[in-house]
């Protein structure tokens, strides 16, 4: 009976004494005994610790988003503004984890986000806005909100928590006075009617560069057509002209040979006759010449016929006996 009753009262104790708990992927688990650090850490898995001695908080060592919410922040020209989310992604780098999440939470406690981030989001945006004037901040240089955020706190936390990376500073539009924001609405109406009417303009412009363009491509072609045509027309002629210089030529040399064939027909016939004509010949052809002359007279008269080369009166008397 005795023996019953103490076996539920060790059991009691025991599981009172060793408590068992669960550290997700991702994460680190670190150990508080009394308030003080541990100077171990514990893996995804399954761990026991000493409870009411014992706490653990589990650290994330994988990316992870820390969001800021309301920020109020002062132009410099003393308007009050307020962004609604500022996102900062960051990541606890994992090598060598255990000691860099012992000393990050050390100096800092489990809420290390706290300190280093979200409180520098605040002093940092602010030491921005107190510099600008509203429309710097609002529009100018908004764009650049992002990235200075991010220079800024990696610097730091170079010196503060090495271990400790900002992938990414996402900054939303910040919140102004309705009546500013009414008139920032109404100079973007009027800037956006202006760029309307610029891009209009520039449409037309390019409307008239094309049709200009095209007239003058017409042109350059209907030129070229005209020179082609022209250069055709000039070989043409010059084809003809080149034809009847062959054929003068032709006809010509044609001329030429013919002449020059007379010519040697010519030469040949004087030749010929300068052989012919020697004494005896001459004086053959003037007898067949006077033989040929002839006349019979009848009556009491007979006329005197002189005759040179050597021939006589009375030689002519006889001949006409």
């Amino acid at each position: 009976m005795i023996v019953s009753m103490i076996l539920p009262l060790i059991t009691l104790i025991l599981s009172m004494t060793i408590v068992l708990h669960r550290i997700e992927e991702g994460h680190v688990g670190v150990y508080f005994r009394a308030g003080a650090l541990l100077p171990v850490t514990s893996k995804p898995g399954i761990h026991l610790l000493t409870p009411f001695l014992t706490s653990y908080r589990s650290i994330q060592v994988t990316l992870q988003t820390d969001e800021i919410t309301n920020v109020p922040c002062g132009t410099s020209g003393g308007v009050m503004i307020y962004f609604d989310r500022i996102e900062v992604v960051n990541i606890l780098r994992a090598d060598s984890e255990a000691s860099i999440v012992l000393d990050i939470v050390r100096n800092y406690t489990a809420d290390y986000d706290r300190s280093l981030i979200f409180d520098k989001i605040h002093h940092e945006l602010n030491q921005f806005c107190s510099r600008h004037t509203l429309h710097e901040v609002y529009i100018a240089l908004f764009d650049r909100i992002d990235e200075d955020l991010k220079v800024a706190l990696q610097t730091d936390l170079n010196e503060m928590a090495p271990g400790l990376k900002i992938l990414n500073v996402r900054v939303t539009k910040p919140k102004i006075p309705n009546v500013i924001a009414k008139n920032y609405e109404l100079m973007e109406s009027e800037k956006t009617q202006l760029l309307i009417s610029i891009e209009h303009q520039r449409v037309v412009e390019k409307n008239a560069e094309t049709e200009r363009k095209k007239a003058i491509i017409e042109a350059e072609k209907q030129s070229q057509v005209s020179k082609i045509q022209y250069d055709q027309k000039i070989m043409e002629k010059e084809s003809v002209q080149r034809m009847e210089q062959i054929e003068n030529q032709i006809q010509s040399d044609r001329y030429r040979s013919q002449a020059d064939s007379e010519l040697y027909i010519a030469q040949q016939k004087a030749i010929a006759n300068q052989d012919l004509l020697t004494p005896q010949y001459l004086e053959l052809k003037k007898y067949e010449a006077i033989a040929l002359n002839n006349k019979i007279y009848f009556g009491e008269k007979i006329p005197n016929m002189f005759v040179n080369n050597g021939f006589s009166q009375a030689d002519e008397k006889e001949t006409f006996t």
